[in-house]
């Protein structure tokens, strides 16, 4: 009889198998795998060969503080003017790729049109950028939404990120570590100074969840970094609550080619 029920799951895993195998072919026909970027057809659920040229991965040398990528190496230890000129309260940033055109394409495709299935692409090239964030890490953090806004989108980008890392590096998520207590305005189009006064006072650790954070090592896990002020705002509220250190990954940063970073 045991051997007889074997063979039965056997053939249902098999049946099952070819059904999943049938249903994608299926899919692949009637909707053929696009680009993310340009749309163009793909094979797979990765990028063009145009785009994937185009993507601007950031690697060393860069700020250690900021991760800002330098022109040239200059030396260990060398900090990027803006580390010096205006620390910020998180210790270090890792960032995928420079925020540009396919970039932002990538963002807004994933955080607006739906494309969950993005998440564990974009979640890869984190990991392998956060790579010196992980050693000691306890925990990830994603940068939550306002429950309105939540409701609105239905979905987390930041959330689905560290999901993405923590399968690919082992290390657990922190979902309850962080709370928006602030419906704040959309970031986007505002200046540097309006950013920081937006999300002041955004976020906050509940005293119920303080053993989430105190004496942690946490990695704060965003989409795009552009002035810091959000990430800030995060840094922050995790240390006033015993946060031992607090880095942060995202998967694009804004670069300013206007300034000098070094």
């Amino acid at each position: 009889m045991d051997t007889a029920a074997t063979v039965q799951r056997s053939g249902l895993a098999r049946l099952a198998q070819g059904l999943r195998t049938t249903l994608r072919l299926g899919l692949d026909t009637a909707l053929p795998p696009l680009c993310p970027s340009c749309r163009d057809l793909v094979t797979g659920n990765g990028l063009c060969p145009t785009c994937w040229g185009r993507l601007a991965f950031i690697s060393a040398p860069y700020c250690p503080r900021l991760g800002i990528p330098f022109a040239y190496d200059p030396g260990p230890g060398i900090l990027s003017m803006q580390a010096i000129a205006d620390p910020p309260a998180y210790g270090r940033a890792r960032a995928a790729v420079r925020y540009d055109d396919v970039a932002r394409k990538l963002v807004h495709a994933f955080k607006y049109g739906d494309r969950l299935d993005l998440a564990p692409l974009l979640g890869r090239w984190m990991t392998r950028a956060g790579q010196d964030l992980f050693e000691g890490a306890h925990a990830l953090v994603p940068v939550p939404l306002h429950w309105r806004r939540l409701w609105a989108r239905r979905f987390n980008q930041s959330a689905a990120l560290a999901e993405a890392i923590a399968r690919d590096s082992g290390i657990a998520v922190a979902h309850p570590a962080l709370r928006r207590v602030k419906a704040t305005e959309q970031q986007v189009g505002l200046s540097r100074t309006e950013r920081a006064t937006n999300v002041q006072g955004a976020f906050r650790v509940a005293p119920a969840d303080k053993a989430h954070v105190a004496g942690r090592r946490l990695i704060i896990v965003d989409d795009v970094l552009t002035s810091g002020a959000t990430a800030d705002a995060c840094a922050r509220a995790l240390l006033r609550a015993g946060a031992a250190q607090v880095d942060v990954l995202v998967f694009a940063r804004v670069v300013d080619a206007t300034r000098t970073p070094i």
